[in-house]
């Protein structure tokens, strides 16, 4: 069992920025992907932003894309979504959820384990 534990979410005003931030205390936790997802009140659950195992690949929505960056730390066992640029409608509950030697990609369906979300609330 993987868990993950999201953090750095909170309130800002549009045009922000804010970190998150997607830990583990797996060991093995480099042979993991990434993908953040989130999700709106009444809305679906959508992906954000990915980075496969290696590292080298990552992926974006179209509505994040040149304004989130994803990146992470191995030594650290954590991945970072550095989000810029903050809009209204980017408010929702963020969850990071994690594949085995998976590539990052946008199928929620891949993903094996799950964090709890952290809360992004963005003011106009």
């Amino acid at each position: 069992q993987v868990q993950l534990v999201e953090s750095g979410g909170g309130l800002v005003q549009a045009g922000g920025s804010l970190r998150l931030s997607c830990a583990s205390s797996e060991r093995t936790f480099v042979s993991y992907a990434v993908g953040w997802f989130r999700q709106a009140p009444g809305k679906e659950r959508e992906f954000v932003a990915g980075i496969g195992w290696t590292g080298h690949g990552t992926y974006y929505a179209d509505s994040v894309k040149g304004r989130f960056t994803i990146s992470r730390d191995n030594a650290k066992n954590t991945v970072y979504l550095h989000m810029n640029s903050l809009k209204p409608e980017d408010t929702a509950v963020y969850y990071c959820a994690s594949e085995a030697y998976g590539l990052g990609n946008s199928d929620p369906n891949r993903y094996t384990y799950w964090g709890q979300g952290t809360q992004v609330t963005v003011s106009s």
